[in-house]
């Protein structure tokens, strides 16, 4: 009798709390995917391999971020620029780039780690795989395009937010400055091309006005 008991009580409370909802009462979730909750602006999203302005690639294939990566979810390897035509601004670029996101735990030391601030957080955290090769992103997905876009990893899903791709500085904000108060209002960052805002933030007594 006490298992029927604690089973009936159990069966009272969520039924309450479905009838709740379902008359408007309480609303816990959004209508996902229809509507997307709002990231913060450090948000530890998908990540990306981004450019500067004029469209070289920032990456230098040092492969710091790989060394600083706790679940060695990151592969890197440099090849040496041709002379002829360049792909990033030194002496090398990163000739592969992949990203395990089955091991990848989203901690950002692969941001502060990099040098040229070639690799950032998006706010894009869906993901969604068939098999584990789809999970290991190569420099091909990471890779933003020279007008600043970031390719999706389903561009037809009519459900995909394409807008949290764009704020591909959103990690970068809050290790750029070291946390310093003298550098605050200050950008201490290559921008990139596109949408993408890489303002400084705003002084805490300007975001609680």
């Amino acid at each position: 009798m006490g298992l029927l008991g604690d089973l009936w009580k159990g069966l009272k409370v969520t039924g309450g709390e479905m009838i709740r909802t379902i008359t408007g009462k309480r609303m816990l979730t959004k209508q996902y995917p229809y509507e997307f909750r709002d990231k913060p602006q450090r948000f530890h999203g998908r990540h990306v391999l981004n450019r500067y302005p004029d469209g070289m690639e920032k990456c230098i294939g040092c492969e710091l971020c790989a060394g600083a990566c706790p679940a060695r979810c990151i592969y890197v390897r440099g090849a040496d620029n041709p002379p002829d035509d360049p792909v990033s601004p030194g002496e090398r670029y990163g000739f592969v780039y992949e990203i395990n996101f089955l091991r990848c735990i989203f901690c950002a030391l692969c941001v502060e780690a990099c040098p040229t601030e070639a690799i950032t957080m998006t706010h894009l955290f869906e993901f969604s795989f068939t098999n584990r090769d789809d999970a290991i992103f190569t420099k091909e997905e990471l890779l933003m395009r020279p007008d600043g876009t970031v390719p999706h990893m389903f561009p037809d899903d009519p459900f995909a937010n394409f807008e949290e791709l764009q704020v591909a500085d959103g990690w970068v904000r809050a290790t750029a400055p070291s946390g310093y108060a003298e550098y605050e209002g200050v950008q201490m960052w290559q921008g990139t091309p596109g949408p993408g805002d890489w303002s400084p933030e705003p002084s805490q007594d300007e975001r609680d006005a």
